[in-house]
């Protein structure tokens, strides 16, 4: 008898989620190739995760507001998973937990929304960051008894979560994302100037006014020309961004250079001196990840994620995530070739359940 299984996924359309789920429907279409398995992916749109082997039910209107979403999670998905009949297993791939009849469910926590310590000033960007990071507290503790495992990225969110809905620490599989090495080195004309970097999204979580500020202040110490800051921002993307060149956008050595492709993120790293990350919050941080391959310095927010994705790093320097004078100081420092803040991050071995890779996870998910 072939094993069924379900992945729910209707809301991953970009970023780092959706790349989440293509590696796990590109696993699972391998696994489905054998025979033994029948995999069933409830996605927005077919075209955004096509693999082989694999049954696609296209869901479109479910992000049409959180009224849709949650009538998808607790009526729809109810409905579809009795169609389908006998299910093994129902992962799903966005936070919340669907009512569903499966013989065992399990849910992959992907936003570390709960945590996050909004400002009043959020609202005035966008009123969702906010609403969101009360409302994921809500929508997390729906139904999620019901999962057999929950499955985060890092240990902190395992710790977290935990305690948060009074789950036992066992019942959370930590793990990582894969760690990808750098087949070779892009060539690139190296700039002239020392240059920082900050490669993001324009959230107001992702802190990009701690910088713009550190950098104003910077060059009003060194002058113009002694450095620039290039961000992944153009300043039109949303009010947020519209704010941050509105104030510094005058500030000479700051490029708004908008949104970038892989190839041109790539080569930026590469002619990159020092990568600098502000964010308040995340889940994992995937551009310090990449940016770890080319060993270069890494200024951080203090705070536990930038622990966890850098270890093993060795070029390391943290800060507090809204101190803009300690970021100069941080700048200032590798700017005249002091490296005395930089050090190695310890890797801390990851208490059991955890997994480094998709075939480990479904085995764990699995098992009897």
């Amino acid at each position: 008898m072939k094993k069924t299984i379900v992945i729910s996924a209707v809301n991953l359309r970009k970023g780092g989620t959706l790349t989440i789920l293509r590696s796990c429907l590109s696993y699972l279409s391998t696994l489905a190739a054998g025979g033994d398995y029948r995999i069933v992916a409830l996605v927005h749109l077919r075209n955004l995760a096509d693999f082989p082997h694999i049954e696609y039910i296209e869901i479109p209107w479910a992000i049409e507001g959180w009224g849709k979403r949650l009538w998808c999670e607790y009526v729809t998905m109810n409905s579809i998973s009795k169609e389908l009949g006998d299910i093994d297993l129902w992962l799903s791939l966005h936070d919340t937990t669907p009512r569903v009849k499966a013989r065992r469910q399990a849910v992959y926590c992907q936003t570390s929304f709960p945590f996050y310590k909004w400002k009043w000033r959020d609202l005035r960007f966008d009123y969702k960051v906010p609403l969101f990071a009360m409302f994921t507290r809500y929508a997390y503790r729906i139904n999620i008894h019901r999962n057999h495992y929950l499955i985060v990225q890092q240990e902190w969110l395992r710790k977290g979560f935990s305690q948060m809905f009074s789950l036992p620490y066992e019942r959370f599989i930590v793990a990582p994302p894969e760690r990808k090495a750098i087949s070779e080195q892009p060539t690139v004309q190296r700039s002239s100037v020392y240059t920082f970097f900050y490669a993001s999204t324009a959230d107001c979580h992702k802190n990009f006014e701690t910088l713009c500020r550190a950098a104003e202040m910077l060059e009003a110490e060194v002058g113009n020309g002694q450095f620039q800051v290039i961000l992944t921002l153009s300043g039109t993307e949303n009010k947020y961004a519209h704010w941050l060149y509105k104030k510094w956008g005058s500030v000479a050595s700051i490029k708004f250079a908008g949104f970038m492709n892989k190839q041109t993120l790539f080569d930026t790293y590469a002619q990159t001196d020092c990568f600098v990350f502000p964010s308040q919050i995340e889940t994992w941080g995937l551009p310090i990840s990449e940016f770890m391959a080319y060993e270069k310095p890494m200024l951080l927010s203090d705070l536990p994620y930038a622990y966890e994705t850098t270890a093993g790093s060795k070029h390391t320097a943290f800060f507090p995530s809204g101190d803009a004078n300690a970021l100069k100081q941080e700048m200032k420092k590798l700017l005249t070739g002091d490296e005395s803040s930089l050090r190695s991050v310890k890797k801390t071995p990851i208490a059991e359940p955890t997994v480094d890779s998709w075939a480990d996870l479904f085995s764990k998910l699995l098992a009897e």
